[in-house]
């Protein structure tokens, strides 16, 4: 059997999943299909592919491949662009001004080191299996279709309003750069509408449009200008870095401005620094839709780890050299924390001119991260519409750009439609909570696979292997959100730092006797996460300390994205793959493989 006719054949399985039939063939099918949700549930909620067949059988419901043209420059750039946008600009004012002081620069190291960490985690995975899915894939092969379902979706839909923002700022930076007061000057005021939707943004729909109609094209040459662009931010965050360095004065490092306020590099001491951090890591969130493109690397062994973890590095060097200059440019009590380096030269007589300089790189940061975010969660939405929980259609890979079009599209008509209107209320330096709690997955899930193994149809074995696994992730959970909230909420004192050490030390305990006690069922062929299990184990350490700083907005946004995304599951996803496995589509025993010619190792 050739690959036009094995694609021919799956092609119309996926039509069967999709929705075509089956549950949703008439009315009275349907409230069949609601009446046995619960079993349905049962049945597909916790029910885990195999990684054989999410990179063959699932994935050739695409029909023609995506073209394996990226290498690790590719990736480093896209890195970079997703990672070094204009949040950089509002984070390290705001963490200097209420929290770390001139030891933002060691927030920003260890956040890095954070990054890092779950980079790792990322990377095992998408070398492994280098496909589109990113986390959705991930977490699908080790938790089942619900959690993969709940992260994907949520994911899905922080994306789409935070792009919408982003791309409404875009507004502003540029008129920054040009000297013009560019939200009032450029969208236009509609009367009648309600406050916060009558703003009409035409430059933000068209940025969005442009950018939708480049990852359409070619993912190569949308790679090529994410480079060019990149490249030009970051000689404008360079440019801010020198003027930083040779206008600004040592002593700012470590006298404020105001003799009341605590001195020194680290004014509020370890805890300030380490509250800086949890504000400042949302300024590497990006390098994971890098993931996303693991089906378009040429060589994922070789490609992916040096393209997502060289990317975290080299910001992180950006970022502490960022956050160095601006501290010596002015004292961390006189930082203005909204625009910190733009302001920082506008009281200097002859320097009103860098201000334009920093609106430009910002704008230039914007739409690279915007292409970034994009490109990923196109690729995300692609693989949930092949594993059968949404329409078919929106898995479709063009066969002249070998892209993932109908995703695109999708996604890019939806952005633009809220940019256009709405005034999101999403800050450029907040982060999705959502993506914390992926990050959290995946680190999570890469302890399962390595202890449990991979799904192979219901081998008890390795269901027995799943429960210890099972009690470790939780119970370390709660070791280290009993940390998090002892310091949010704890009074200081010895009783707090006692109370904080031995939290830590349990933590320290319960990875050190699961390593004694679990053998590994797997060892990864071809890149894996050193130090197993403590690396992971302090990615999810890191993690439920970092979403333990968020405010309350986030987790409200977070629960409503995540009732919209359960509904949702329970009313149409379930039953679409219910019913793509009734008809075989999900089957990968029987069916021919696919092999990837394009893929070398």
């Amino acid at each position: 059997m050739d690959k036009a006719t094995l694609v021919t054949e799956l092609d119309s399985d996926g039509a069967a999943g999709g929705g075509g039939s089956g549950s949703f063939s008439s009315l009275r099918a349907y409230g069949r299909a609601l009446a046995q949700t619960p079993r349905r549930l049962a049945h597909r909620g916790c029910a885990a592919t195999a990684p054989a067949e999410e990179m063959n059988r699932v994935r050739a419901r695409s029909g023609p491949r995506m073209a394996r043209a990226l290498r690790w420059p590719d990736l480093v750039g896209l890195g970079l662009g997703g990672m070094v946008g204009a949040g950089v600009f509002v984070t390290t004012g705001r963490a200097t001004r209420m929290y770390a002081g001139p030891g933002v620069v060691v927030s920003y190291a260890i956040a890095g080191l954070c990054a890092l960490l779950s980079a790792f985690c990322y990377t095992e995975f998408a070398v492994d299996m280098p496909v589109a899915g990113g986390a959705f894939s991930y977490l699908r092969v080790t938790f089942g279709e619900f959690a993969a379902f709940l992260t994907g979706a949520n994911l899905i839909m922080e994306y789409v309003f935070s792009n919408a923002a982003v791309a409404r700022s875009f507004t502003a930076y540029l008129g920054t750069a040009v000297g013009v007061d560019a939200p009032s000057k450029w969208r236009i005021v509609v009367p009648g509408l309600p406050e916060g939707f009558n703003e009409v943004d035409l430059v933000a729909v068209v940025v969005i449009l442009l950018i939708s109609v480049c990852i359409c094209y070619s993912t190569k040459e949308s790679s090529v200008v994410n480079m060019a662009l990149t490249a030009v931010h970051v000689i404008f965050i360079l440019f801010i870095i020198v003027m930083g360095f040779v206008h600004g004065d040592a002593r700012n490092l470590t006298h404020p401005a105001d003799p009341s306020h605590p001195g020194g590099f680290f004014p509020h001491g370890a805890g300030g620094v380490f509250n800086g951090a949890a504000m400042v890591y949302l300024s590497y969130i990006g390098y994971d839709a890098v993931s996303t493109m693991a089906e378009e690397v040429e060589r994922p062994a070789r490609d992916i780890p040096a393209g997502v973890s060289g990317s975290v590095v080299v910001v992180t060097a950006l970022y502490c050299l960022m956050a160095a200059s601006m501290s010596m440019l002015l004292p961390y009590d006189a930082i203005d924390p909204e625009a910190p380096f733009s302001g920082a030269f506008k009281g200097r007589e002859g320097m009103g001119w860098v201000s334009n300089v920093i609106g430009a790189g910002a704008s230039l940061g914007i739409l690279t991260s915007l292409m970034v975010a994009m490109l990923g969660q196109a690729r995300y939405l692609c693989v949930i519409g092949r594993s059968g929980v949404m329409p078919a259609w929106l898995a479709r890979v063009h066969p002249r750009t070998a892209t993932p079009v109908n995703a695109s599209a999708f996604l890019g008509l939806f952005t633009a439609a809220l940019a256009l209107f709405t005034e999101l209320d999403v800050l450029l330096n907040l982060v999705s909570i959502g993506t914390l709690f992926v990050f959290y997955m995946v680190a999570n899930a890469v302890v399962y696979r390595r202890y449990v193994g991979d799904s192979d149809g219901g081998d008890g074995q390795r269901r027995d292997r799943a429960w210890p696994v099972l009690a470790f992730i939780l119970a370390f959970s709660l070791i280290a959100l009993s940390f998090t909230l002892l310091w949010q909420f704890a009074p200081r004192g010895g009783a707090k730092a006692g109370l904080l050490a031995g939290c830590a030390a349990a933590a320290v305990a319960t990875v050190a006797a699961f390593q004694e006690l679990v053998p590994q069922a797997r060892a990864p062929e071809l890149w894996g996460v050193p130090g197993m299990p403590w690396v992971p184990a302090a990615s999810v350490f890191l993690n439920v300390f970092l979403l333990g700083s968020l405010d309350r907005p986030s987790y409200i946004r977070f629960g409503f994205f995540s009732a919209v995304a359960v509904l949702v599951y329970v009313l149409y996803s379930v039953h679409a793959s219910y019913d793509a496995k009734e008809s075989g589509a999900l089957d990968g025993a029987g069916g021919a493989k696919v092999l990837d010619d394009g893929c070398k190792v």
